[in-house]
């Protein structure tokens, strides 16, 4: 890695004005995109990791970034802006049929909220939803550890939901509380229930959650116009974009 200053002047002014001013911010070596094939990508890291608490944490994603365990981090590519950090306005959500469909199918689920843990039943069912929607991407063969490095460290307020039906497992989602919203951190469900929404539940329910706490944003990390993995995210609208430091409606880009 290398230490640089080049683009998001703006969002680098707004950064100097966290309460960790000694953050430091590193450039990636180029590594495989994953969303847009053929595609080199480089990220900025934010460090040291252990000064990003909850309260840093949030101006950083305010800011674009996000975080993956400890490593937070933003893209930060040579020659492409397609990553765009997006956000959920909590108060104006209007739902579509199929998203009133989503949530009255899986309203009966019973969420249970803890610290980050570790249970076998969460891994198992994390490498069940791999192996069947992210087949030969790799993280269908995470071994425990490489699952715990993912989705357990935080230095946030952080939260593990589980989503059981009559007992069953059916959902696992891990969600940050920040001072203006929540950040949706990760989710994985069961692959094998016929027509099943669960992820679209799952935003509907972090969405009913900010309302619960008077948070006004829901944030959905990156959003790529061109990738398929992500088109489900501008189903919610009003949906924000970060452009060039500035939070738009996605309806004007």
């Amino acid at each position: 890695m290398r230490n640089e200053a080049k683009n998001g002047v703006s969002i680098m002014s707004k950064l100097n004005d966290l309460p960790a001013s000694t953050l430091q911010f590193y450039t990636t070596a180029s590594y495989p995109c994953s969303y847009l094939p053929e595609q080199l990508a480089r990220s900025q890291v934010a460090t040291p990791s252990h000064l990003i608490d909850t309260i840093v944490y949030g101006g950083l994603v305010q800011a674009g970034f996000r975080r993956s365990g400890a490593f937070t981090y933003r893209p930060f590519c040579d020659n492409c802006r397609a990553c765009l950090p997006v956000r959920v306005v909590v108060d104006s959500l209007t739902l579509r049929r199929s998203q009133c469909r989503s949530w009255e199918r899986h309203r009966h689920l019973v969420a249970t909220q803890h610290d980050l843990y570790y249970h076998p039943d969460h891994y198992a069912l994390y490498l069940r939803y791999q192996a069947q929607r992210h087949s030969g991407g790799g993280m269908d063969r995470d071994s425990r550890e490489q699952y715990r490095h993912f989705l357990l460290p935080s230095n946030v307020d952080s939260k593990l939901v589980e989503f059981r039906e009559n007992g069953i497992l059916r959902m696992v989602s891990i969600m940050d509380e920040l001072p203006d919203g929540i950040s949706s951190v990760y989710t994985f469900f069961d692959p094998d229930v016929p027509g099943a929404s669960f992820g679209t539940y799952n935003i509907l329910w972090q969405v009913h959650q900010c309302r619960e706490l008077k948070l006004p944003y829901l944030y959905l990390g990156y959003w790529i116009k061109d990738s398929r993995k992500m088109a489900y995210k501008a189903a919610f609208r009003p949906l924000q974009a970060l452009i060039n430091g500035q939070w738009e409606p996605l309806e004007n880009i």
